[in-house]
């Protein structure tokens, strides 16, 4: 595992041999910029889910979850908890990569316009659907049922979990394009940020891209 501060960059050379080797590229925006405007349509839609889940859950929350509307302040510790906010979203993509601590093939970065995990791992798709949604479904569906069970279920945590929602729509834009194009068993592989799928015929689906 390795700390970054570059976005990943397309790899030219990587291109042409993963596609000689039979390697399909998704059809996906090339860019992060891109990206993050196709995914508004999964920010309102993840964001309506983490309502649902939200109003659910403090159903079940012991007083702790008023009903009346609240005010929403920003100050520094609001600032703190959104940066510990995103080091945790991005902690939970990282532990799901396989084998994340010995990879010198996995990165975990911090960017002006987000943080990230990169890996350069072949990846079978449903644990790299596992990596990309893990965040969303921990933070942004688990956890406000745990929290509501145990009366923790604050203003402040909602409002943080909803953050989490809308930020994970890049993770399901990702997601949703791999689970419509790519076939049920393959292999994903990543080159900056186009990304390429191929049967899986090994019995493991696992190795790294050298």
């Amino acid at each position: 595992m390795k700390f970054t501060t570059q976005l990943p960059v397309f790899n030219e050379q990587l291109h042409a041999k993963l596609v000689n080797e039979g390697w399909t590229p998704f059809k996906e925006p090339k860019k992060l910029t891109t990206a993050i405007l196709f995914s508004f349509p999964f920010m309102i839609l993840n964001t309506l889910i983490a309502f649902a889940v939200l109003y659910t859950a403090s159903l079940i929350s012991p007083g702790q979850f008023p009903a009346e509307t609240f005010s929403i302040t920003i100050n520094l510790m609001g600032l703190v908890y959104l940066f510990l906010l995103l080091i945790v979203h991005e902690l939970i993509h990282l532990i799901v990569v396989p084998n994340f601590l010995k990879s010198r093939e996995t990165f975990i970065g911090v960017h002006w316009l987000a943080g990230f995990v990169y890996t350069t791992q072949v990846i079978r798709k449903g644990r790299f659907l596992f990596i990309s949604l893990a965040p969303f479904f921990l933070l942004s569906i688990a956890a406000p049922f745990v929290l509501g069970i145990f009366g923790l279920l604050t203003p402040a945590v909602a409002i943080l979990v909803m953050i989490n929602a809308a930020a994970s729509s890049v993770d399901s834009l990702t997601s949703t394009i791999i689970l419509f194009q790519a076939p049920g068993r393959t292999k994903i592989a990543s080159n900056g940020m186009m990304s390429y799928w191929k049967k899986d015929e090994s019995s493991k689906g696992e190795a790294a891209v050298r």
